[in-house]
Formats: C-alpha cells, sequence, structure tokens
C-alpha cells in the first residue's frame, strides 16, 4: 500500500538506525499497528525520539498517525500484487494490456488514499484567491503542468505555466505576495522547478507542490503539499503511472474548485465552451 511504498521507495536514503527501523515495520505491519511507541522501538531496536522523526519523515504529525495511516492500508489489503508491475520484453500483447491498466488503477487508487483533504481545501482557497498563478515542470511533469494551465485559463484564472528554467525563474522574480506558484515534480528533486518555487516564495507567494508521497525537496520547501503515489521503479523509465496520478490530483483539485465557487467558476467555464464551439462552427462553415 502507499505509505508502505514510500517507505521502501526510500530506505536506501535512510540513516543505518532508521533503516532497521524501516525494515521492521515493512516485515511485520500488522504487528505495528498493534504496539505503543515504546514497544515498537524495542523490538525494532531504535528509540522513541528516531521513531518519531522517522514518521515525520513521512509526512505524518507522529506515530499515532502513522499507525492509523498504517493500519488503515492493512484492512484493505486485497490480494493484488504490493508491487507495480513493470513491462518485460517479449510479453504477449494481452497481458502488457492488462498490466498497464491494473498499474494505473493502483496509482490512481493509492492516490486517493494519499490526499489531505485539509491540504485540499488550504490549495483551493489560495487558487481562488490568487491574482496570478504560475505552474513548473519539466519533461512528463511539464505536461502536467500545461493541462493544469488549460484548465485554469478556462475559468477565468490568470495563468502562465513554464517549463524551460530561465523563464521559471523569470516569472516566479516577478511574483507578489497575492501569487501562487506550483511545482510539479514526481521525484520532487528537480533542481530547476525547486529553484523557481524556492524564488516565488522570497517574493512572498503562496507555494505549492504536488509529489510523490516521501521526503523530497520541493515538498519540504512547499507552504502546501500534495502528494500522488510511489510507483514502482521500473515502471518509471514510461512516466506512465506517475502522470496519471499527478493528472488525477489536478482533476480533483480543478473539480474541487469549480465547486467550491460554483457561482463564480461555472459561468465562466459555459462562456468559454461556448465561444470556442462558436468560432469552430464558423470555421467548418468555411471549409
Amino acid at each position: 500500500m502507499s505509505i508502505r511504498n514510500a517507505i521502501q521507495d526510500q530506505i536506501t536514503n535512510l540513516h543505518p538506525i532508521e533503516r532497521k527501523l524501516a525494515d521492521f515495520i515493512l516485515n511485520h505491519p500488522r504487528e505495528v499497528v498493534q504496539l505503543s511507541i515504546t514497544e515498537l522501538a524495542k523490538l525494532s531496536g531504535s528509540s522513541t525520539a528516531t521513531i518519531s522523526r522517522f514518521c515525520k519523515l513521512f509526512h505524518t504529525q507522529g506515530f499515532p498517525e502513522f499507525k492509523q495511516i498504517l493500519a488503515t492500508e492493512v484492512a484493505h489489503q486485497t490480494t493484488a500484487p504490493d508491487q507495480y508491475q513493470d513491462i518485460v520484453a517479449g510479453n504477449p500483447l494481452s497481458e502488457i494490456v492488462a498490466a498497464i491498466t491494473a498499474n494505473h488503477i493502483r496509482s490512481l487508487t493509492d492516490t486517493t488514499q494519499l490526499l489531505d483533504l485539509h491540504q485540499l481545501r488550504i490549495a483551493m482557497t489560495a487558487l481562488n484567491n490568487a491574482s496570478r498563478i504560475d505552474l513548473y515542470g519539466s519533461g512528463t511533469s511539464g505536461f502536467v503542468a500545461q493541462d493544469f494551465f488549460h484548465k485554469l485559463i478556462r475559468i477565468g484564472k490568470a495563468a502562465a505555466v513554464f517549463s524551460d528554467p530561465h523563464l521559471q525563474l523569470t516569472s516566479a522574480s516577478s511574483l507578489t505576495s497575492h501569487d501562487v506558484a506550483i511545482g510539479i515534480s514526481y521525484s520532487g528533486e528537480t533542481l530547476e522547478t525547486i529553484h523557481a518555487l524556492q524564488t516565488a516564495a522570497e517574493r512572498g507567494a503562496t507555494t505549492l507542490s504536488i509529489t510523490r508521497f516521501g521526503s523530497n525537496t520541493l515538498a519540504d520547501g512547499a507552504q502546501i503539499q500534495l502528494f500522488t503515489s510511489s510507483a514502482e521503479a521500473g515502471m518509471r523509465r514510461g512516466d506512465m503511472a506517475s502522470r496519471m496520478a499527478q493528472l488525477h490530483v489536478v482533476d480533483i483539485l480543478f473539480m474541487g474548485l469549480v465547486s467550491e465557487y460554483f457561482e463564480s467558476y461555472v459561468p465562466a467555464l459555459e462562456r468559454s465552451f461556448q465561444t470556442v464551439k462558436q468560432h469552430t462552427r464558423k470555421e467548418a462553415k468555411l471549409r
């Protein structure tokens, strides 16, 4: 499940004592949810301070919240594979179709479990109040930023999207406290996106990150943090499951914004639709 995927993904970056704790949690998840922090410290050969620090690495307030998330994941565990399925050379087409479909479904399900409704509401409020919205992303994340840009301009928000690192910094340097900057990066370690969001923060803009779950530089530096699932490493070669997860978060954020501020945005959404439809008809008649 999601938090265990995140631990597995980060395990090589952990301190040896934290790594020992991570191994114990991954190998005994059902036992861990029944333990107190003192009992876990004794059984895992760590300390209560290490456990508290470890839990905060995975964006929980402490062991009680971490244990609650882990317990929910264990309770909902099914017979489905724990790992994302990679694509192997020579696989029959039917198996490739089934694997990609399963990966996408799992990615969306895991991401939904990770969504923090409180953070989503803060993000929606910030976007509604923003005079201007900057979106930063490179590679596949740049396409996701472009998708969000298209959605925002349809409801009349002043938005701009940048994938070029120089343009990201140039735009970020002109933001104010009335603006919002959004950085999108699966790894959360894309330097260009990190620098742009840091620059936006220095200018007083509200900063929002969309990254994979777990500790990463982009999320740690953002005021508002939204997370997607952590896909199995092999699948990352195609940026498939991660892209679907990012688009899932963007769609939820956009629809939540429109629903919450229905009177403001639905007329603009309808107006943009009718305008495009009208001009498309005119073009068809000229042909």
